[in-house]
C-alpha cells in the first residue's frame, strides 16, 4: 500500500516500523546461528568421505554424528563339484548361467576348449556380477593348481595360480622278520614309500631272494602339507638297507638341469641297467631250472626263467630301457611281451593278463608293460620272466649281479652332490645311531 502526499502527489515506500536496538541485536544473532546449522548439518548429498568440523555456537545446540556407511558385501564364488555324467552345460546351469555363456567361454577364453574335458570330483567356481553375468570362471585342477578366467569386455584373461606344499622330513627304521613290506607297515610307512624304497634299491637287491631275517633299513622321506593338512607323501631323501651284513646307501640328488636320481655316498648311480625283479611280487613260485617237470604237460622241459606268483592284475614292469620286438598271444605263452635291450640283452614276459604295449614301442625301465595273469599254459596267476644274453638263456636271478654298475657322477659334479646331500647323510647317521642304541637296550631274539 502506498500513500500520496498532498504537496507533490509523488509515491514512496512505506516506512519500516521502529524496533528497539536490543531486539535487533538478538534477531541478528539467532539468524547467524540458524545459518551456520543449515550450512554444516549433514544431508543426503554429503559425500561419504566428508569430515564434519564442530562449530562453536553462541548458545548450546544439539549436534548429530553421521552414521558410518554400510559397505557392500563382496561377491562370492559359487563352487560346484563335477559329478559322473556331467557336462559343461549342466555345470553352468547349476550356477544360473545359460548355454550362451558356455559357448562364449569355450570360444573366447584361452584354452577354452579344454574346459569340455571334465573329470568327476574336480571343482569349478563361478563368480557373477551384479547383473547375474559371468565375471570369472575358476577351475581347480588340483590342490596345488588353479586356473581363473577373468572376463575382460568380450574376451577372457587367464590367470594360473600354483601353490607349493610345505615339506616336512620324516624317518623310519625297521628290522625285517619276514618281508620288506610287513616290516615297513610295522614301522608306520605307507605303501607308496615302501614301494619306492624297493625301487631305489631294485638294481642292487632282489627283494625276493636277498632279504633275510634280521636285515635292517632306515629311510628319510618327505611328507607334504597344505594349509597345515597332510596332502601326500613326497620323495625319499636318503635310505640305507643292510642286507646280510652289507650296507647299501642311497641319496636323492638333483642336477643343474633338474633331473633327479639316487646315488651312493661315492656318487655311483643306484639305477642299474636292469631291475632284479620286474614285478610287484608277493612270492616266487618257481626258480630257474633247466630240468624241471612241467606241471601241466608232465614232461621234462627246461624252465628257463623265474616265475613270480602274484595276484591277477599286479603291474609288470619293463626290466630296462629298450624296444618291444614282439607282443602277442600263443597257446603255450598266453599273452606275452619281448623286449630287446641294445644288442646283447633280451627279456621275455609270459602269461600276462593284459598287454599294455605293442610291437615297436619304446619303453623305459620301470614302465608298466602289462599285468600278471594266467593265460596260456599256466596253473595260476604268475609272471614268467626270462633273461637272454646274446640269445642264450641265463638265470635272471644271478646274471644281473654280473652286469656293469651304474654310472658315476663326474669329478666336477661331486662337490655339488656332496653339498646337496650333506644334511641327508648327517640325518641318516643320526637315525642309525638311535636305532643302534635302541637295539642295545632292547635286543631282538
Amino acid at each position: 500500500m502506498t500513500r500520496v502526499t498532498p504537496q507533490t502527489g509523488a509515491t514512496r515506500p512505506p516506512e519500516h516500523p521502529s524496533y528497539p536496538r536490543r531486539h535487533l541485536y538478538v534477531a541478528a544473532v539467532c539468524a547467524f546461528a540458524v545459518t551456520m546449522l543449515m550450512a554444516f548439518a549433514p544431508g543426503k548429498d554429503v559425500a561419504d568421505s566428508r569430515n564434519v568440523v564442530p562449530i562453536a555456537l553462541p548458545f548450546d545446540a544439539p549436534t548429530e554424528i553421521p552414521e558410518e556407511p554400510v559397505a557392500a558385501e563382496p561377491q562370492q564364488w559359487v563352487d560346484i563339484t563335477v559329478n559322473a555324467g556331467d557336462n559343461l552345460s549342466l555345470l553352468f546351469g547349476r550356477a544360473g548361467l545359460t548355454d550362451t555363456d558356455v559357448y562364449h567361454v569355450v570360444r573366447k577364453a584361452p584354452q577354452g576348449k579344454t574346459l569340455t574335458r571334465l573329470y568327476p570330483g574336480e571343482k569349478f567356481g563361478f563368480l557373477l556380477d551384479d547383473d547375474g553375468r559371468l565375471a570369472a570362471l575358476k577351475r581347480i585342477k588340483s590342490p596345488l593348481e588353479t586356473v581363473i578366467l577373468w572376463r575382460e569386455g568380450d574376451s577372457y584373461i587367464a590367470e594360473e595360480l600354483v601353490r607349493e606344499p610345505e615339506a616336512h622330513r620324516s624317518f623310519a627304521s625297521a628290522r625285517i622278520e619276514s618281508s620288506l613290506f610287513l616290516a615297513g607297515q610295522r614301522a608306520g610307512l605307507p605303501q607308496t614309500v615302501i614301494m619306492e624304497l624297493a625301487n631305489v634299491f631294485g638294481g642292487v637287491i632282489d627283494f625276493v631272494l636277498d632279504p633275510r631275517r634280521g636285515d635292517v633299513f632306515h629311510v628319510v622321506y618327505e611328507e607334504l602339507y597344505i594349509d597345515g593338512e597332510h596332502y601326500k607323501y613326497g620323495n625319499i631323501l636318503a635310505a640305507e638297507f643292510i642286507n646280510n651284513g652289507k650296507s647299501y646307501t642311497a641319496y636323492r640328488y638333483e642336477d643343474e638341469s633338474g633331473r633327479a636320481g639316487y646315488f651312493s655316498a661315492e656318487g655311483v648311480s643306484m639305477r642299474r641297467q636292469f631291475m632284479l625283479a620286474p614285478v610287484d611280487f608277493t612270492r616266487v613260485s618257481s626258480n630257474f631250472n633247466p630240468r624241471r617237470l612241467h606241471p601241466i604237460y608232465k614232461t621234462r622241459r627246461p624252465h628257463r626263467g623265474t616265475d613270480y606268483a602274484a595276484p591277477r592284475g599286479t603291474p609288470v614292469f619293463a626290466a630296462g630301457d629298450g624296444r618291444v620286438t614282439e607282443a602277442g598271444y600263443t597257446k603255450a605263452n598266453g599273452n606275452y611281451v619281448v623286449i630287446q635291450h641294445g644288442q646283447a640283452y633280451t627279456t621275455k614276459y609270459l602269461h600276462l593278463n593284459k598287454r599294455r604295449v605293442r610291437k615297436g614301442n619304446r619303453v623305459t625301465q620301470n614302465q608298466v608293460i602289462g599285468t600278471v595273469g594266467s593265460t596260456g599254459a599256466a596253473t595260476g596267476p604268475h609272471l614268467h620272466y626270462e633273461f637272454l644274453v646274446n640269445g642264450v638263456h641265463r638265470n635272471p636271478r644271478t646274471i644281473h649281479k654280473k652286469l656293469p654298475k651304474g654310472k658315476s657322477l663326474t669329478e666336477q659334479e661331486m662337490p655339488r652332490f656332496l653339498a646337496q646331500t650333506h644334511g641327508f647323510q648327517l640325518q641318516l647317521a643320526s637315525i642309525r645311531q638311535q636305532q643302534l642304541a635302541f637295539n642295545q637296550t632292547d635286543p631282538k631274539p
